[in-house]
């Protein structure tokens, strides 16, 4: 039979352990309620700092991502002796393929006028893009003109390097009379008369009006002159 004095000991020795394993739990809860209040500071800050980003960083960010990785994509594709678009359209879906075929089609880079230079510089692109360099031409004059085919500072200009083919004579001929006929489709706004005749009561009757008499008014002509004198029947 147990002595007072041994329950009483371990009871107090069940005391401490209960005690001691509060303290632990305890502990434990606090490192984590620290770990937690860091996380939810760097989480904070994360979220302070992507506020502070442009609008449109995270799809920059993508479409930079996405240039690399083509990058190196087609380089390898290269080195393998592979054509890279024709593996990228194997990949794509047919109607995909056609959708973006459309979406070329469709497209217009003219963004219409805005300023003379704009409309300059266009023009100028667009002459551009249609030249066809003779390189057969250009070999010749080389081997035939020498050093010569490359003037310096110093040099002086010779028949020799300041002939012009017919060929490209008439190709610069051909391009300017396509030009002119290109410009004498523009529309433009139409001066308007005072002394014309008023036979309409506002724009769009005048529209309906011309057209009108575009269409009919030669097979009309007489009646209105008869209007007009009052010998109509």
């Amino acid at each position: 039979m147990a002595t007072p004095a041994a329950a009483s000991s371990a009871a107090g020795g069940d005391v401490e352990d209960k005690k001691k394993e509060r303290m632990e739990r305890f502990r434990a809860l606090h490192l984590k309620r620290n770990e937690a209040r860091k996380l939810n500071l760097e989480a904070s800050k994360e979220e302070e700092r992507v506020q502070k980003l442009p609008a449109n960083f995270q799809a920059k960010r993508r479409r930079a991502e996405w240039e690399v990785e083509d990058e190196e994509a087609r380089k390898a594709a290269e080195e393998a002796g592979d054509d890279y678009d024709r593996m990228q359209l194997l990949d794509c879906g047919v109607d995909e393929a056609v959708r973006i075929e459309r979406k070329k089609k469709k497209k217009n880079p003219d963004p219409g006028f805005s300023t003379y230079e704009d409309a300059t510089i266009r023009q100028y692109q667009r002459l551009t893009k249609q030249l066809q360099p003779d390189m057969e031409g250009y070999e010749r004059a080389k081997e035939k003109l020498g050093e010569a085919m490359y003037p310096g500072v110093n040099s002086l200009p010779s028949q020799d390097t300041d002939t012009v083919s017919k060929e490209a004579v008439d190709r610069m001929a051909a391009d300017l009379e396509k030009q002119i006929e290109k410009r004498e489709k523009f529309s433009r706004r139409r001066a308007f008369h005072d002394e014309a005749d008023i036979n309409y009561i506002n724009e769009r009757n005048m529209r309906f009006n011309k057209k009108a008499e575009r269409f009919y008014g030669k097979y009309t002509a007489e009646i209105k002159q008869n209007l007009e004198r009052g010998t109509a029947v």
